[in-house]
Protein backbone atom coordinates (compact mmCIF):
# COMPACT_ATOMS: atom_id res chain seq x y z
CA UNK A 1 0.00 0.00 0.00
CA UNK A 2 0.86 3.78 -0.71
CA UNK A 3 2.70 5.44 1.65
CA UNK A 4 4.65 9.48 2.71
CA UNK A 5 7.79 6.73 3.01
CA UNK A 6 7.48 5.56 -0.92
CA UNK A 7 10.59 8.46 -2.11
CA UNK A 8 12.10 8.41 0.64
CA UNK A 9 15.22 7.08 -1.19
CA UNK A 10 15.38 9.99 -3.35
CA UNK A 11 17.05 12.49 -0.50
CA UNK A 12 19.92 13.59 -1.09
CA UNK A 13 22.51 14.12 -3.55
CA UNK A 14 22.67 12.20 -6.43
CA UNK A 15 24.47 11.99 -10.13
CA UNK A 16 22.24 11.39 -12.94
CA UNK A 17 22.80 9.68 -16.09
CA UNK A 18 20.30 10.73 -18.42
CA UNK A 19 19.38 8.93 -22.10
CA UNK A 20 16.62 10.54 -24.12
CA UNK A 21 14.85 10.99 -27.37
CA UNK A 22 16.53 13.91 -28.84
CA UNK A 23 13.02 15.26 -29.43
CA UNK A 24 10.05 13.80 -26.83
CA UNK A 25 7.54 15.86 -28.75
CA UNK A 26 7.72 13.96 -32.15
CA UNK A 27 6.61 10.49 -31.67
CA UNK A 28 8.52 9.54 -35.37
CA UNK A 29 11.85 10.64 -33.64
CA UNK A 30 14.64 8.00 -32.96
CA UNK A 31 17.81 9.63 -32.50
CA UNK A 32 18.94 9.04 -28.40
CA UNK A 33 21.25 11.44 -26.72
CA UNK A 34 23.01 11.12 -23.61
CA UNK A 35 24.37 13.43 -21.13
CA UNK A 36 24.83 13.85 -17.25
CA UNK A 37 23.38 15.94 -14.38
CA UNK A 38 23.38 16.37 -10.84
CA UNK A 39 20.37 16.22 -8.08
CA UNK A 40 19.47 16.78 -4.90
CA UNK A 41 16.09 16.15 -3.03
CA UNK A 42 14.90 17.17 0.05
CA UNK A 43 11.65 16.65 2.22
CA UNK A 44 8.82 19.47 2.72
CA UNK A 45 5.50 19.55 4.65
CA UNK A 46 6.68 17.22 7.38
CA UNK A 47 7.62 14.43 5.13
CA UNK A 48 4.46 14.37 2.79
CA UNK A 49 6.10 15.42 -0.17
CA UNK A 50 9.54 16.69 -1.21
CA UNK A 51 11.12 18.73 -3.98
CA UNK A 52 13.81 17.28 -6.56
CA UNK A 53 16.00 19.35 -8.65
CA UNK A 54 17.95 18.43 -11.29
CA UNK A 55 20.93 20.27 -13.31
CA UNK A 56 22.08 19.71 -16.26
CA UNK A 57 24.82 21.28 -17.45
CA UNK A 58 25.34 22.66 -21.68
CA UNK A 59 27.04 20.52 -23.51
CA UNK A 60 27.77 19.04 -26.96
CA UNK A 61 24.24 17.14 -27.26
CA UNK A 62 22.08 19.50 -24.62
CA UNK A 63 21.60 22.88 -24.17
CA UNK A 64 21.69 23.35 -20.06
CA UNK A 65 18.52 23.41 -18.37
CA UNK A 66 17.27 23.21 -14.55
CA UNK A 67 14.65 20.92 -13.81
CA UNK A 68 12.15 20.78 -10.73
CA UNK A 69 9.63 18.20 -9.53
CA UNK A 70 6.96 18.76 -6.45
CA UNK A 71 6.00 15.41 -4.88
CA UNK A 72 3.16 15.30 -2.65
CA UNK A 73 1.74 12.45 -0.68
CA UNK A 74 -2.54 12.27 -0.54
CA UNK A 75 -2.61 10.07 2.86
CA UNK A 76 -6.62 10.25 1.79
CA UNK A 77 -6.29 9.21 -1.53
CA UNK A 78 -3.19 6.75 -0.60
CA UNK A 79 -1.32 8.48 -3.82
CA UNK A 80 1.35 10.22 -5.22
CA UNK A 81 1.06 13.34 -7.26
CA UNK A 82 3.73 14.82 -9.21
CA UNK A 83 4.49 18.18 -10.40
CA UNK A 84 7.48 19.15 -13.08
CA UNK A 85 8.69 22.09 -14.55
CA UNK A 86 11.83 23.36 -15.85
CA UNK A 87 14.14 26.49 -17.30
CA UNK A 88 13.20 25.07 -20.47
CA UNK A 89 9.31 26.47 -20.28
CA UNK A 90 9.66 29.09 -17.77
CA UNK A 91 6.29 30.04 -16.02
CA UNK A 92 4.95 26.95 -16.99
CA UNK A 93 4.17 23.52 -14.83
CA UNK A 94 3.29 20.70 -16.00
CA UNK A 95 -0.05 19.10 -15.33
CA UNK A 96 -0.10 16.42 -12.63
CA UNK A 97 1.10 12.82 -12.45
CA UNK A 98 -0.65 10.60 -10.14
CA UNK A 99 -0.18 7.07 -9.31
CA UNK A 100 1.13 4.65 -6.66
CA UNK A 101 4.19 2.17 -5.06
CA UNK A 102 3.63 -1.48 -5.22
CA UNK A 103 6.26 -4.41 -4.95
CA UNK A 104 9.51 -2.08 -5.47
CA UNK A 105 8.03 0.03 -8.59
CA UNK A 106 6.09 3.16 -8.66
CA UNK A 107 4.16 3.96 -12.07
CA UNK A 108 2.34 7.31 -12.18
CA UNK A 109 0.14 8.60 -14.93
CA UNK A 110 -1.09 11.91 -16.83
CA UNK A 111 -2.58 13.63 -19.53
CA UNK A 112 -0.72 16.15 -21.32
CA UNK A 113 -0.84 18.55 -24.36
CA UNK A 114 2.36 18.05 -26.63
CA UNK A 115 2.96 19.10 -30.04
CA UNK A 116 -0.39 19.89 -30.44
CA UNK A 117 -1.25 16.38 -29.95
CA UNK A 118 -3.21 15.08 -26.51
CA UNK A 119 -1.06 12.60 -24.94
CA UNK A 120 -0.77 10.17 -22.15
CA UNK A 121 2.16 10.14 -20.11
CA UNK A 122 3.89 7.45 -17.78
CA UNK A 123 6.22 7.74 -15.34
CA UNK A 124 7.90 4.60 -13.72
CA UNK A 125 10.58 4.32 -10.97
CA UNK A 126 12.43 1.47 -9.65
CA UNK A 127 14.79 0.95 -6.76
CA UNK A 128 16.24 -1.56 -4.92
CA UNK A 129 18.39 0.23 -2.39
CA UNK A 130 18.88 4.02 -1.10
CA UNK A 131 22.18 3.99 -3.74
CA UNK A 132 21.16 3.73 -6.90
CA UNK A 133 17.08 4.51 -8.60
CA UNK A 134 16.40 4.54 -12.44
CA UNK A 135 12.94 6.97 -13.99
CA UNK A 136 11.73 5.97 -17.37
CA UNK A 137 9.35 8.23 -19.19
CA UNK A 138 6.91 7.00 -21.86
CA UNK A 139 4.17 8.69 -24.17
CA UNK A 140 1.22 7.15 -25.68
CA UNK A 141 -0.66 8.62 -28.58
CA UNK A 142 -3.09 6.27 -28.98
CA UNK A 143 -5.12 6.60 -25.00
CA UNK A 144 -3.07 4.16 -23.80
CA UNK A 145 -2.62 1.22 -26.24
CA UNK A 146 0.57 1.27 -26.99
CA UNK A 147 3.64 3.35 -24.95
CA UNK A 148 7.00 4.47 -26.18
CA UNK A 149 10.20 5.24 -23.86
CA UNK A 150 11.49 8.50 -24.88
CA UNK A 151 13.61 9.52 -21.65
CA UNK A 152 15.59 7.10 -19.10
CA UNK A 153 17.52 8.61 -16.09
CA UNK A 154 19.73 6.52 -13.87
CA UNK A 155 21.01 7.64 -10.35
CA UNK A 156 23.78 7.08 -8.38
CA UNK A 157 24.61 8.57 -5.43
CA UNK A 158 27.13 10.88 -5.08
Amino acid sequence: MADEHDFDFIFGEWQIHNRKLRDVTDPDCTEWIEFDATGHAEPIFGGLGHIDRMFVPTSAVVDGFEGLAIRQFDPAARVWRIWWASSWAPGHIDPPMEGIWADGRGVFYGDDMIGGRSVKLRFEWTTDDTHSATWQQSFSYNGGVTWGLNWVMDFSRR
